[in-house]
């Protein structure tokens, strides 16, 4: 646990689910992202949502480097303020363990159950499917480096709890181990302005733009590679 003033990064845990959840619902309502896959937002259905990101939340403790920031003098010390989910890195010459390929299948597994008994939620499946071509020709395009990089594959901060150092806390809980380790990190954002003048100043330096194209109605998003730094 690494405090900045009076917040304290931990890993994620079972009970902080549901607060991760909120943090994460209330951050992206109005994202860009978010609003182009659910543009029919009357088919929204954000308890749905919010099972398929418990669900990620779950495979993200058990797989992924996955924290969330509090205030421990708050009248509300329990109450997330920020997450974080870093997918660890792979080398390109590893294969998938079978630990790996069981925990994708339970996920598959998992989503598929959501969706037949909540249904789609409105999400829109082709353009869901148009953004995953995107993101893995980016990935394909960007990522050489054979020792992997950590992909920050989402970051969240409270609009109450911005301006308390959380977010560059939250990366340093990661970009910290990458440097030590001499590895690259990798991000998407769906905003320009602001988020990639802050992931700048966390060291991150704009790549590619990805453009999610559905019939001229688009969707862009900023991939960003942060190189390994030597400590001051």
């Amino acid at each position: 646990m690494m405090p900045t003033s009076t917040i304290s990064i931990s890993p994620l845990r079972e009970e902080d689910i549901p607060g991760a959840v909120d943090a994460i619902q209330e951050a992206f309502a109005e994202d860009p992202y978010n609003l182009w896959v659910y543009n029919d937002r009357s088919k929204l259905n954000l308890n749905r949502n919010r099972v398929s990101l418990g669900i990620r939340c779950r495979w993200g403790i058990r797989n992924a480097l996955f924290y969330v920031a509090k205030d421990l003098v708050s009248d509300e010390k329990d109450k997330v303020l920020g997450i974080a989910m870093w997918i660890p890195p792979r080398q390109t010459k590893l294969k998938k363990t079978w630990g790996e390929w069981l925990e994708g299948w339970k996920l598959w597994c998992q989503q598929v159950g959501m969706n037949v008994w909540y249904g789609r939620g409105g999400l829109n499946v082709k353009r869901y499917y148009i953004w995953k071509q995107r993101q893995a020709e980016a990935q394909s395009e960007i990522w050489t480096d054979p020792k992997g990089y950590y992909f920050c594959n989402v970051i969240v901060v409270l609009p109450e709890a911005q301006g308390k150092g959380i977010g560059r806390a939250l990366f340093r809980e990661v970009t910290q181990k990458a440097d030590a380790e001499g590895r690259r990190c990798y991000l998407e954002s769906s905003r320009d302005e602001p988020n990639t003048k802050i992931y700048e100043a966390m060291g991150f330096h704009f790549v590619k733009q990805m453009d999610c194209d559905d019939g001229g109605d688009v969707c862009q998003l900023y991939c960003m590679v942060r190189e390994p730094q030597s400590p001051l």
